[in-house]
């Protein structure tokens, strides 16, 4: 990479890490290239010249948070856990990606745009559903999980909990103790209600 394209590239990056902490506390249809100017200390064309619209810019930005987010999850996966120190960080990272983006956020980002919601998906479905596979089907080889238990339960489980996830969210800020409160439904994932570790 020749010096130009070294300096593109941090241009680029600069832009869409200004786009993605506007994103946390702006509604995106109130994002203006105007202000992501501004904020990057970029001028507009330079932001046109590389992104073309707004909804591009914010489309790839939101894309290189993803990424990075879904190569953590690899990352961290791929090394030596237990089955419970994957599941409880599954729930972090759920939390963490809530705080950052709140629900609501990324479900008007994903209805308002096609191409951006295909992409998730595709991710998901290519990505991270064969890493938690897996990583089911190392617990039930090393006896965390029982051979009762098939892994389409298991990875039915999950999804209930991540389709509630936001209202489990509001009810462990309600508690007063978020990280309890996660570490309540772990136990209660892997043990039931009446079970002992």
């Amino acid at each position: 990479m020749n010096g130009f394209e070294k300096r593109a590239k941090s241009i680029k990056t600069k832009i869409m890490r200004t786009t993605l902490e506007m994103l946390r506390t702006s509604d995106p249809k109130r994002i203006r290239i105007a202000d992501i100017s501004k904020t990057a200390n970029v001028s507009q064309v330079t932001i046109y010249n590389y992104f073309g619209s707004k909804e591009l810019l914010l489309r790839e930005a939101f894309i290189s948070y993803v990424d990075k987010a879904l190569l953590d999850f690899e990352d961290y996966m791929n090394e030596e856990r237990l089955l419970k120190e994957r599941i409880e960080y599954i729930l972090f990272l759920e939390k963490e990606s809530f705080k950052e983006f709140p629900p609501r956020l990324i479900k008007e980002m994903l209805l308002n745009d096609h191409e951006l919601a295909k992409y998730v998906e595709v991710q998901y479905q290519n990505k991270k559903i064969p890493i938690i596979t897996q990583m089911i089907e190392e617990g039930k080889n090393s006896g965390e999980i029982s051979d009762d238990v098939t892994t389409a339960n298991v990875l039915a489980l999950i999804q209930l909990y991540m389709n509630q996830y936001e209202m489990m969210l509001g009810l462990a800020e309600q508690s007063g103790d978020m990280d309890a409160f996660f570490e309540g439904m772990v136990h209660m994932l892997f043990y039931g209600i009446c079970g002992k570790p």
